[in-house]
């Protein structure tokens, strides 16, 4: 995969200017492939054992192939990017942002590093966290035993793939599994345990509150996953409770109506009387990520927008002199090609920040 935007002989020598980027996620890998091949020395902080981010700890390797990615990655690195692996960094003024992934990673990380000494420290800083923070459904039982956020047991699974962690440490996925969600989180999160844990796992039933034909994973790949693994569909269902007394051992659903909602749009309604229950021994909730910032609210003067992405202009500027965000954290959750195009925006603009000085200026993205 490529991520340096030059022929590694072209890479000229370091010029003045720093640019710290915080993720090494596609938008960060593609903004340190931008700014090198420009003279700039560049610094990458991922709080994860190698860079790549989702895309190495993520999907699984039938779905991104990690011997590409790491190529692109040494390319960058015999460039001359630093990368700071196992590193979190975080706001020093405030409590740090702890979420699921602070107990997965926690003889991952082993330093960490303020954001204050970062903008301190260099003449750039890039924000490119991505959305690591999954939705909740926000219904009785989602704290048992059992039940687990898709992305973050996918990370956890992938690092003791990966030789990062003890496979004993990642917690069990068996028996009957649900899965609830239609989108790319929720393919990888039925495909792993049929792939990989085949012995354990009996059942896996996909939950999904819309149809195949809606679902961001396209029909296509919906009706693969009923026939080439057998998985059993419940279409237009959502889960109402989880009953267990420590661990999971059923699902109630309900089934929904599609309603218009105008502009072609439909929502699902719950249709009263339909509930039912499902037994089960594992849950796997993917129903989105949100954007995930190095800090709660605000930090350095950095501020976030009503959804939690960071506030940028045009020119992919924070509210923050000097501060730069792109990628997922940027603009919410996407696919590979957008966050990387984000990121080499962005370096654009940091580029011309570097030059100029001048901070309000037209776009510079094209």
């Amino acid at each position: 995969m490529k991520f340096l935007q030059c022929k590694l002989e072209d890479v000229p020598p370091k010029k003045h200017g720093r640019v710290a980027i915080i993720g090494s996620g596609p938008a960060g890998l593609g903004a340190a492939g931008y700014l090198i091949c420009k003279g700039y020395e560049v610094h990458v902080y991922d709080m994860l054992p190698e860079p790549g981010g989702l895309l190495i700890f993520g999907a699984p390797e039938h779905h991104i192939p990690k011997e590409p990615v790491r190529k692109g990655v040494k390319e960058l690195v015999d460039a001359g990017v630093v990368f700071h692996t196992s590193t979190k960094v975080i706001c020093c003024r405030e409590h740090e942002v702890r979420n699921h992934f602070d107990k997965i990673l926690k003889k991952i990380i082993k330093s960490r590093k303020c954001l204050e000494d970062l903008v301190e420290e260099y003449d750039a800083v890039l924000i490119a966290t991505g959305a690591w923070r999954s939705r909740r459904l926000g219904i009785p039982g989602e704290d048992l035993k059992g039940v687990y956020y898709a992305l973050e047991w996918l990370v956890d699974f992938n690092l003791a793939r990966l030789g990062y962690k003890k496979m004993k440490k990642v917690p069990r996925v068996k028996g009957r599994v649900l899965v609830i969600g239609g989108g790319l989180t929720a393919v990888d999160a039925v495909e792993t345990p049929l792939r990989y844990l085949r012995d354990e796992v009996k059942e896996v039933y996909l939950s999904y509150r819309r149809t195949r034909y809606e679902a961001p994973m396209g029909k296509n790949r919906f009706e693969k996953l009923i026939k080439e693994y057998g998985i059993k569909s419940l279409e237009l269902t959502v889960p109402i409770k989880f009953n267990g007394l420590l661990h999971v051992k059923e699902a109630v659903l309900q089934h929904v109506m599609l309603v218009p909602v105008g502009d072609g749009k439909t929502k699902p309604v719950p249709i009263p009387g339909t509930e039912f229950k499902l037994k089960v021994d594992t849950v796997l909730i993917a129903v989105g990520e949100k954007p995930s910032p190095p800090f709660r609210r605000e930090c350095l003067g950095v501020k976030l927008n009503d959804d939690g992405t960071i506030n940028v202009d045009e020119k992919y500027r924070t509210t923050k002199y000097k501060v730069f965000a792109a990628g997922d954290v940027k603009h919410g959750p996407s696919l590979i090609g957008p966050a990387l195009k984000s990121g080499i925006e962005a370096a654009k603009c940091i580029e011309e920040f570097l030059t100029t000085k001048e901070w309000r200026r037209k776009d510079c993205s094209s």
